[in-house]
């Protein structure tokens, strides 16, 4: 199975103006794990997940004040619609993620979670490689 198969389309996408509090709100109420922020005019396509606003509101940083475009993972690790899902596995343990960015070239079509993926492999009932 390929990533398009299996990837979310329903992302939230964010500036790097939103605060942590409304990242949050918008991933709460859609129950994503991760946020798409785009950039037009800097960096371009980052994340920002859960974790990072766990952390940051763990150090004791106010989430109506603080920006995601100090908060977002712009080293990110993107999915091609076309890889396999053992190849997103294989990313995502390699560099530490739970997400994926999926692009066609520039286009954000979606994000691939381990969620995404444990639910294919437990509804093809195939065995979880090493």
């Amino acid at each position: 199975m390929q990533v398009h198969e299996a990837m979310s389309t329903a992302v939230v996408q964010l500036g790097p103006d939103h605060t942590l509090r409304q990242a949050a709100q918008l991933m709460s109420r859609r129950h994503v794990g991760s946020a798409i922020v785009v950039d037009p005019d800097g960096e371009g396509v980052g994340i920002i997940t859960e974790r990072d606003i766990l952390k940051a509101i763990g150090a004791d940083l106010d989430p109506d004040v603080e920006r995601t475009a100090a908060h977002i993972t712009w080293e990110v690790v993107y999915a091609s619609p076309t890889w396999t899902i053992e190849e997103a596995a294989s990313a995502m343990v390699r560099g530490g993620f739970r997400h994926l960015v999926v692009l066609d070239g520039d286009e954000v079509l979606g994000v691939i979670s381990v969620r995404d993926i444990l639910r294919v492999w437990v509804h093809q009932s195939a065995p979880i490689p090493a």
